[in-house]
């Protein structure tokens, strides 16, 4: 019995070793037939079970002689672009595949390539699996291709406008005094040193996002809802949990966020179980439910107003995008809005309501909702606060961009009296819009964008770096690195008043105009052309250094580029112009010095104490990673002062 038994087990062990290895070589024969340099892995990086232990074996596969793995470990640890920049691309190319047992990938960072495998779109379409977890609320804008995807676009993209981007850059304003505020109360106490700085920009982006987006008045700690708030939009922007909620809407978002990995890969059933003995799977189980709640409770107010425009014949949501509203008319005409509010009616008759082009299922609104929540929330708040901090950081900077703000817009001009359009273009044309693009260029919100080759056909890719053109086999993985091709010494001019280092933050590099590229892209053939609504100008301005294309990519590239770029650029745009505007932003050093030992400092011994700061804050932003977006994570933090302008203990005499 034991024999039969052990040969049993041994065929398995047989069987699976002989996949192994046949799919590895069926793998190492694809790749060699491209062309194209390779390197062989062991596992997929992209493989769950080596995601969530990889910090363990790491150590044991180092143990062994450097040369058996310091050509292949890079490939499989997470932002492995964002740590090692262009050290391995120099050593292989631009353009290589990663080869294993199960899978195979191309990761390139050759503008021309990335410039083509986003425009043929047909042909190199989103890789919807790295982000189907993203569907716990419903299928959306990210999730899905094809016509689905189309489906999806088309119906949400209409309120991505220039007038909406004119409310965005009010709110914004807005959002931003409530912030300062809450900066200068602290920067009164007792304790002035802002720890809460990524917490903050946080709260700042999902309040603009939740006003433009939904229509929700979310409001900071001591400001009251304005009175004119519709009373079912009250309770969103309440500081205190409604009937029926443990905590507030703004909790619930914040938690879910917070816990987002924990949701997508525990079903439901397990963190519910789970909830009842331990502490995080209780609240990441309490904000999903509560953020649930509040999004069905949403979309049910949603559906009352449409009911009551389509009664009186007015059509609300014109202080903002009310991306909820359209989505939710598009859903219901007429006919089912009455037939959602006759009694007792059957519930198949609203499913078999009539659609649009662009009506959603009420799980897709809601997945919709949280994607654009999600996508106009954290990525703006990450960026803004790596922005902050690389100002702090960066003293001539932060200083040559007050001088623009004040040649602008006016150091004291009243903000809530700036007009978007006869400001904007000029906004991004000077040192805010250079700081962002400069931010965007070495930080940004994703690091590797995913696409993958047709399952259906083998795909020609013409890189021009090498004049060869070379055949991806089908369903072959790809991955763009946007964090080493925006780095990329061969594409991004150095600047003349700050280190050429391609890796340090220098926003003046974004006038050397005259280091600008030949793009020799020429017309992609098959490059889907077809108009899917939103903004469709270019992500900088023409007055800056314009990037080949397909070398500065923070919002992808092609048809499934970043649907609420043009939003995110205006919001962090004002958001800074407030902020500097009066203010300038020190990183604090108490660490090292009281107020008190400052204050006898002189100039050169406060540089001196500031390039400790700097060399901290620094390596701490080299820490930063990525779980749905880059940032930093668990205790990482860059303490900062808010100071009056003329009222500088540092950023004043600091040169860099």
């Amino acid at each position: 019995m034991a024999s039969k038994f052990l040969l049993v087990v041994g065929a398995i062990v047989g069987f699976g070793m002989f996949t192994v290895v046949n799919g590895l070589w069926t793998n190492i024969r694809k790749a060699r037939k491209t062309g194209l340099p390779y390197v062989v892995v062991p596992c997929s990086p992209y493989n769950a079970l080596w995601q969530l232990s990889f910090k363990i074996w790491v150590p044991f596969i180092q143990l062994l002689p450097k040369s058996l793995w310091e050509n292949w470990l890079f490939i499989l640890l997470p932002d492995w672009g964002y740590n090692t920049g262009q050290e391995h691309f120099s050593r292989i190319g631009d353009s290589f595949l990663v080869v294993g047992p199960g899978s195979m990938n191309l990761t390139t960072q050759s503008p021309a390539a990335i410039h083509e495998i986003t425009s043929r779109r047909e042909h190199f379409p989103k890789a919807t699996d790295h982000y189907s977890i993203l569907e716990m609320f419903g299928r959306n804008i990210l999730t899905t291709e094809g016509s689905v995807w189309r489906f999806h676009r088309k119906a949400t993209s209409a309120s991505f406008n220039e007038k909406n981007a004119a409310h965005t850059f009010s709110e914004a304003i807005h959002q931003a005094q409530g912030l300062v505020a809450k900066w200068n109360e602290t920067a009164q106490s007792d304790s002035p040193t802002i720890n809460t700085i990524e917490k903050d920009t946080m709260t700042l982006a999902l309040n603009i996002i939740g006003y433009v987006g939904f229509g929700l008045r979310l409001t900071w700690p001591g400001e009251t809802i304005p009175d004119d708030t519709d009373p079912r939009m009250r309770k969103y922007g309440s500081h205190t949990p409604p009937p029926g909620h443990s905590m507030t809407f703004a909790t619930s978002v914040e938690l879910v966020l917070h816990h987002i990995i924990m949701l997508l890969l525990m079903p439901t059933p397990l963190l519910r179980f789970l909830a009842l003995f331990m502490k995080a799977p209780r609240a990441a189980y309490e904000a999903n439910d509560n953020y649930v709640r509040y999004m069905r409770e949403f979309l049910d107010d949603k559906i009352e107003v449409a009911k009551e425009d389509a009664a009186s014949g007015r059509r609300s949501g014109d202080g903002g995008m009310d991306l909820m509203g359209q989505l939710v008319r598009g859903r219901y005409d007429d006919e089912t809005a009455k037939t959602r509010t006759g009694a007792k009616k059957k519930t198949d008759t609203i499913a078999a309501a009539a659609k649009t082009e662009t009506a959603l299922t009420d799980d897709e609104i809601i997945g919709n909702a949280f994607i654009m929540m999600v996508a106009g929330h954290e990525t703006t708040a990450n960026s803004l606060h790596f922005t902050l901090i690389e100002l702090a950081n960066n003293p001539a900077s932060q200083r040559a961009l007050q001088a623009d703000i004040d040649r602008l817009l006016g150091r004291d001009s009243d903000p809530t009296t700036w007009d978007y359009e006869a400001s904007i273009n000029s906004m991004l044309a000077s040192m805010l819009g250079a700081t962002i693009n400069e931010t965007l260029r070495l930080m940004p919100p994703v690091v590797n964008i995913p696409k993958w080759v047709t399952p259906t056909a083998d795909q020609p890719l013409a890189l021009h770096e090498t004049g060869q053109t070379h055949i991806l086999p089908a369903g072959c993985d790809i991955v763009l690195s946007a964090i080493t091709v925006q780095r990329h010494p061969k594409y991004w001019p150095t600047s003349k008043s700050a280190s050429p280092d391609l890796d340090s933050f220098s926003p003046q590099r974004w006038f050397e105009k005259e280091a600008e590229k030949k793009d020799t892209t020429s017309e992609i053939v098959g490059a889907d052309t077809e108009d899917y609504g939103g903004f469709s100008g270019p992500d900088t301005s023409a007055q800056l250094f314009r990037p080949v294309r397909g070398s500065f990519v923070p919002f992808s590239d092609g048809p499934r580029s970043c649907l609420g770029r043009r939003i995110a650029l205006v919001e962090m745009l004002a958001a800074l112009a407030v902020l500097f505007q009066r203010y300038s932003i020190e990183l604090a050093v108490d660490e090292w010095a009281d107020d008190k030992t400052v204050e006898a400092m002189d100039n050169e011994a406060r540089r001196t104490l500031y390039s400790r700061a700097q060399a901290r804050s620094r390596e701490t932003l080299r820490g930063a990673t990525t779980i749905l977006t880059l940032k930093l994570h668990g205790t990482a933090s860059v303490p900062v002062r808010l100071v009056p302008r003329g009222q500088e203990r540092f950023v004043h005499c600091v040169d860099a």
